[in-house]
């Protein structure tokens, strides 16, 4: 444990930071998670909806720098791209 009193403040700041930011992620890959199993089933439109919620929290993750933006691009791409050949075949 540190004994200056700023180097105290940055270990609570930063175990806040890693808190929160462990949640957000989690709740990032939930958000693909589910929208990839909606893809994968036959309803085009709960498909539609879960990538829309799942683009927005890739665009929010990649904005804070959570993940870089290029991954959010790619997983959103991803995403898209499955969910256009799902409504192509319905």
């Amino acid at each position: 444990m540190p004994n200056i009193k700023s180097a105290i403040k940055r270990v609570k700041t930063s175990e806040k930071r890693r808190a929160l930011n462990a949640s957000q992620k989690s709740a990032l890959r939930s958000a693909v998670k589910s929208a990839d199993q909606a893809i994968g089933g036959t309803d085009v439109e709960a498909a539609k909806a879960a990538l829309i919620t799942a683009t927005k929290k890739l665009d929010k993750a990649a904005t804070k720098g959570l993940i870089h933006k290029n991954a959010a691009s790619r997983k959103k791409s991803r995403l898209a791209k499955r969910l256009n050949a799902l409504s192509a075949q319905a």
